[in-house]
Order: C-alpha cells, then structure tokens, then sequence
C-alpha cells in the first residue's frame, strides 16, 4: 500500500511537469489536449458532453468547464442535436485543427517514468 502511494506521487508529478511544459509552449491544459485528440479521433460525428466525459473519465462539470474554454478560445463549435434538442454536439474548428496541428509538430518531451508504456 506504502509503496503504491509512493509511486502514484512519482506519476502525478510527471503529469504535472507534462502538463506545465504543454502550457509553457502550446498554451493550452492537458485537459484542452485530450479534449482536442478526443474531437480528431471522432471527426465527422460531433459528440456530446456525456459522450466526452464518458470517454476521457471526467466528471461532468469538469467536462463544462473544459469545453467553455476551449470553446472560448475558438478550438470547439457546438450545436444543436438534431435528434435530441436537449443536447449539444461539440466538433473542432479550423482553428481547433490548427492548434491540434501545432501540438503534433512540437510535441513535449514524455517524462521518463512514461517511456516504458510506450
């Protein structure tokens, strides 16, 4: 148990180097990056909000508040369900692509303790 606290303190650091790096040179949150790859891998169908939080794991406020500011900073649109008018659908914008373009042409540094995963 002591041990695996221990290491989970070794991975949430790397993360959070990561993820600092990534705003140092893209401006932009891990989360806005997930969220931005999620959108890529699922281009031509928008998803919905639950959809995003069911497949990143984040709770839904925490989804809201990753699409409002990826949404405020130009990188998601969102519309209206077609099916269900209760439901919005996000998808990238051109402006979204370019960011996401950005981040495969100068991609951060995996941290070591990652390196074995991949």
């Amino acid at each position: 148990m002591n041990h695996s606290i221990c290491l989970m303190k070794d991975v949430l650091k790397a993360f959070n180097d990561f993820e600092k790096d990534l705003l140092q040179l893209h401006a932009l949150s891990l989360n806005e990056a997930m969220l931005l790859c999620l959108l890529e891998d699922h281009a031509g169908s928008a998803l919905s909000a639950s959809e995003i939080a069911e497949k990143t794991g984040f709770s839904a406020s925490h989804t809201s508040k990753v699409l409002r500011s990826a949404e405020s900073h130009k990188w998601i649109s969102r519309s209206l369900c077609t099916k269900d008018r209760r439901k919005m659908h996000f998808e990238l914008t051109e402006e979204g692509k370019k960011k996401l373009r950005q981040l495969k042409s100068a991609p951060i540094e995996v941290p070591e303790l990652f390196k074995v995963l991949l």
